[in-house]
């Protein structure tokens, strides 16, 4: 509808342009939108409001200008100018009841829109190392990410859903070291642990496994290990130092058996990782390792392109990315003096075998410590011949877990955190999910596990869920007592649907596609969430004051295709963030009220 309008506004500007009322050398974007208040109509638009500057009119004008000129609609009731200068648009009531009959005809495809039409798009999130399972933080960019990828193929892109293994580099050689310094201490060696080595049980579990599969193979003496090193911060040295000299010492002491020791650890935490996705209704195309790009040639290609586009320089003999010539602000190391290569040199050469596999947009979602990524992504987009803009990096803010008053806190290093596989146990995959979306990925959310817990009015993804569970009911009782849904006799009478709850929820519906719509642009999915809540909202105090079980056959079968209507899209809406909507619930905090 939103489409039809602006073409009614483009054809009467025409008329204004061919009648010489008005001189305009382009037509502006014309935006229409969902009028906030219903007294005010359905839709409206800002034209004149735009156009005040350059016809120099007042917008009041140019909105009756354009009023007098519009064509006829048969889906538009009324139009009008208000002060400062709206067009309001009201829908004829045939047309807005069309929505009913459209999404019982269309189903899960109501929505469905071409936005993305011929599009590729590849988007990476979570992307964690795998250096222990993913916490609580990680939660929310997993559920962010896979709800725009639904959001996204629903608006009509080809996507392709990718999770980055940094099974590579100086992160992977700590978790590797730890693991094994933990399988000497199970072996009844006594030993001073790295300030900077991973703590957790987990590690400890890991080393178990190390011990079970090599017994005593792996010692050697620990002295060894600790020979030469830069001392530990606590012991008043430097902790980068200290680990970097023991990490050496182990590669040296066990030579082909620190591989082992290291695909154990990485396979160990990955297989946890993809299970716990799995598990939180999260799913990948590819999980795409970083090793791959050392083993390959992509980092030298991707070096390669920027010498041949003179973007890098030689200094102190290491090899440097000018990336403040695009806009960074400071330039990158690629390689370092001693010809090891960097994790930017890792990311240019992912970004472009991204490109290279055909995709036209590159989506990444980090978390909000990664903020110096943008300039230096698009950066390495554009000296390496792509368009900086066919890069989106979107940030998703830290989650804050209360329990209670107590806020929980997390660190990945320390061991002290708060598994997402403990969160998904506790509250559930559907909550979770919700709670992680209904607000905007790019602001802080304070995630309230009790009320993610409890069954009441005041957890918004449970009120969303009973409001489906109780349409589902209502059908239910009807072939309980023999009264037969009958979705023609209900479509024919759709005009009976005219109290204030029915016209509200209908209004409701007929916002879903604009709203998938939205999401896949502005990718925010949060939109959705907050939709959803609203339509639950519509539907139960619909169900409060409309009687469906009613003797009036027409009127019962069309409040039935407008609760079948409200079905499907709850359904759809709550599969998009990644939550289910069951059949069967039951709440005193719903039933006692009514």
């Amino acid at each position: 509808m939103i489409g039809h309008i602006q073409e009614l506004i483009e054809n009467a500007l025409e008329h204004l342009i061919q009648r010489e009322e008005i001189q305009l050398e382009t037509l502006p974007d014309i935006q229409v939108e969902r009028a906030r208040n219903p007294a005010h109509g359905d839709y409206a638009a800002n034209i004149a409001m735009v156009l005040q500057k350059q016809l120099k009119k007042p917008p009041i004008e140019i909105a009756h200008m354009i009023v007098g000129a519009l064509n006829q609609s048969k889906h538009i009731e009324q139009v009008e100018a208000v002060k400062p200068g709206f067009i309001n648009f009201t829908l004829t009531k045939q047309c807005r009841l069309q929505v009913i009959r459209k999404i019982i005809e269309q189903k899960e495809d109501f929505g469905r829109n071409d936005i993305g039409k011929d599009q590729h798009v590849t988007v990476e999130f979570v992307s964690a190392n795998p250096t222990g399972p993913l916490h609580v933080g990680h939660g929310r960019g997993a559920a962010y990410g896979s709800s725009l990828v639904n959001v996204l193929k629903k608006s009509g892109y080809q996507v392709h859903a990718e999770y980055y293994v940094n099974d590579h580099g100086r992160q992977m050689d700590i978790l590797a070291t730890s693991v094994w310094l933990r399988y000497l201490e199970l072996c009844g060696d006594q030993l001073r642990f790295p300030d900077n080595g991973y703590q957790g049980d987990y590690i400890v579990n890991i080393a178990r496994q190390v011990r079970a599969k090599f017994g005593d193979d792996l010692r050697v003496e620990v002295n060894q290990i600790f020979d030469q090193v830069t001392k530990d911060e606590s012991q008043g040295g430097d902790k980068e130092a200290h680990i970097d000299d023991v990490i050496q010492n182990s590669k040296n002491l066990l030579n082909d058996n620190y591989q082992k020791v290291f695909k154990i650890a990485l396979n160990e935490i990955l297989s946890g990782i993809k299970d716990d996705l799995e598990d939180f209704n999260v799913h990948y195309d590819e999980w795409f390792s970083e090793k791959k790009l050392h083993q390959s040639d992509w980092i030298d290609r991707a070096m390669q392109r920027l010498k041949d586009g003179e973007h890098v320089f030689k200094k102190e003999g290491a090899w440097w990315f000018n990336a403040t010539y695009f806009g960074d602000d400071k330039d990158r190391v690629l390689m370092r003096e001693n010809g090891q290569k960097t994790y930017f040199a890792s990311d240019v050469a992912y970004l472009l075998n991204k490109f290279e596999r055909g995709f036209d947009r590159a989506i990444y979602i980090f978390g909000a410590d990664h903020h110096g990524y943008i300039s230096r992504l698009k950066a390495a987009a554009k000296a390496l011949g792509y368009e900086a803009d066919k890069v989106d990096i979107l940030l998703v803010q830290f989650a804050n877990l209360f329990k209670g008053q107590e806020k929980l806190k997390m660190s990945t290093r320390s061991g002290s955190f708060i598994t997402l596989k403990t969160l998904v146990d506790e509250v559930g995959t559907d909550a979770a999910r919700y709670f992680y979306v209904m607000r905007s990925h790019d602001q802080h959310l304070d995630f309230d596990l009790e009320l993610a817990k409890s069954q009441t009015k005041d957890n918004p993804v449970f009120y969303i869920q009973y409001a489906h569970a109780r349409i589902c009911s209502v059908f239910r009782q009807l072939d309980a007592q023999n009264m037969p849904y009958n979705e023609e006799i209900g479509i024919v009478n759709l005009k009976l649907l005219d109290s204030d709850y029915e016209k509200a929820l209908i209004r409701q519906l007929s916002m879903y596609a604009e709203t998938v719509a939205k999401a896949a642009v502005s990718y925010q999915v949060n939109t959705i969430a907050n939709y959803l809540k609203d339509l639950a909202q519509s539907f139960h105090q619909f169900y409060a004051h409309c009687k469906i079980q009613g003797d009036n056959e027409d009127l019962r079968n069309a409040r039935l295709n407008l609760c079948s209507a409200t079905r499907y899209i709850l359904a759809d809406g709550l599969a998009l963030i990644g939550s289910s909507a069951p059949t069967e619930m039951y709440s005193e905090d719903f039933d006692q009220d009514d």
